[in-house]
């Protein structure tokens, strides 16, 4: 790890730490290995919140901090046999020099340290309702404690969640997160135009051509860039499976005259990227699919617009649905004599089986990142209103406020499947458009725009 790095992870340590409160003490393990059948194990994924304070990436550890600033790091001992077999492990007698961190124990010392790390302490911390089993485990560290009550010791009184202060944290990214994210934008969005390109000359050459092959071009950029995972099952979807929203990549052909939906993003040092793509698999675009594409382009143009420090989280997805639901309107998927006008539409949420889904979500160490969508100091009061489409009663709570160093996707979409009352020329079509977007203190930062996205410069970068 190189040494500014180190230096990140101390920092984030020591804000944290002083979020405990007189006495606290947290607990946070990394995630585990996953069998995936058999002897075989799916590839190992840190847990996110662990990296996020430690950049430590090998499994079977757990971090310890308390309110003082003090930290130690439970890993795998240095086991020279089974290194041959896994690869070469850190070790605790590194990890202080390596890490920054205070002290390191191995990890087969864990259940007779922990217990003496929670003696006297008056709340402990660990994350709710993300690692099985871990309350069980902390409760019995707990009881442990307990028992040496009559001998003067003092047992944590309280359990906190240890996500409601790093979700706050993480929420808004630091210059050596958004460096890395911007890589990953830029990997993803190279991705993206190989993808492209390969579409169309694939047709062009009268070969076979199936979502599988678009699929093995992205995760080879992704790969050779040095990215280490896709960040998600990534979605390649052709012609009618563009309406399934997360369709993932399989056997279609590729027709000449239908579109190709790719959701693909590589995920670079623990940072997800997040980019959709909807091209013609031949590089043209026909007039019906070109009329909604621009539908839906001018539907994110309208909510980068609306993505500004002091706008809220839901801004962006208003501004897209008015944009949509106009759209509709405009070219006659939504009849006005059966649904009215504009506002009856938004209302109504008329638009919502051609839109289904929100404009954004946040973005960083998990593709669906953590942090509230609404404002702690907005919860109350609330409103109630009930929904027109299921029939349930919404809480309506002020959604964030948006600040700089936030980061999010913005990603409209259309999904028309065949019904009597839809155009035949608009059949089977599905959009997306999807970007990273930055808050910055002047507005926002589209940070995946290395690939094309208007229905010029793709048609250009597949007639090349």
């Amino acid at each position: 790890m190189a040494e500014t790095n180190m230096a990140v992870y101390a920092q984030r340590r020591a804000r944290l730490a002083a979020q405990l409160g007189p006495n606290g003490v947290l607990l946070l393990p990394t995630a585990p290995e996953r069998a995936r059948n058999r002897d075989s194990d799916f590839p190992y994924r840190h847990d996110s919140y662990f990296h996020y304070l430690t950049g430590f990436t090998e499994p079977r550890a757990w971090l310890v901090l308390t309110a003082e600033g003090r930290s130690a790091l439970f890993c795998q001992p240095k086991d020279l046999e089974r290194e041959i077999w896994d690869g070469i492990r850190l070790g605790p007698e590194a990890a202080p020099q390596t890490l920054g961190v205070d002290e390191a124990y191995s990890v087969t010392e864990l259940e007779t340290q922990l217990p003496k790390w929670l003696e006297n302490k008056s709340a402990v911390w660990f994350p709710f309702a993300i690692h099985d089993g871990l309350a069980a485990r902390v409760e019995g560290w707990l009881s442990q404690v307990r028992a040496r009550v009559r001998l003067g010791a003092i047992c944590p009184a309280r359990q906190m969640d240890a996500c409601t202060l790093l979700d706050e944290m993480r929420l808004i990214k630091d210059g050596h997160e958004l460096a890395t994210m911007r890589q990953a934008a830029r990997i993803s969005a190279a991705a993206h135009v190989r993808a492209m390109k390969t579409s169309a000359q694939m047709l062009r050459a009268g070969m076979d051509a199936r979502e599988y092959h678009l699929e093995a071009e992205l995760l080879h950029e992704f790969r050779r860039h040095g990215s280490q995972f896709p960040a998600y099952t990534s979605i390649v979807a052709a012609g009618a499976n563009a309406c399934v929203l997360h369709y993932r990549a399989d056997v279609a052909p590729l027709r000449d005259g239908e579109l190709v939906l790719i959701d693909a993003g590589c995920e670079l040092d623990g940072y997800a990227s997040d980019i959709t793509r909807t091209f013609p698999a031949n590089g043209r675009f026909n007039p019906a699919q070109k009329t909604l594409y621009e539908l839906v382009l001018a539907a994110q143009v309208a909510a980068a617009e609306a993505t500004r420090p002091g706008a809220r989280f839901n801004d962006p997805h208003q501004a897209a649905v008015r944009v949509l639901a106009q759209g509709l309107l405009d070219v006659g998927l939504l009849n006005r004599d059966r649904v009215g006008g504009l506002d009856d539409v938004l209302e109504k949420r008329a638009y919502f089986p051609f839109y289904m889904h929100r404009t954004s979500h946040w973005l960083g160490m998990d593709v669906h990142d953590c942090g509230s969508y609404v404002e702690s100091d907005d919860v109350q009061p609330t409103q109630t209103r009930l929904d027109p489409i299921s029939g349930q009663s919404v809480l309506d709570r002020p959604s964030r406020v948006l600040r700089a160093g936030m980061v999010l996707t913005l990603e409209p979409g259309l999904y028309v499947r065949p019904a009597a009352d839809v155009p035949e020329a608009f059949w089977n079509i599905g959009i997306r458009i999807e970007d990273d977007a930055v808050v910055t203190e002047a507005g926002c930062e589209l940070i995946s725009r290395d690939v094309p996205v208007t229905v010029a410069e793709i048609e250009a970068l597949m007639r090349a």
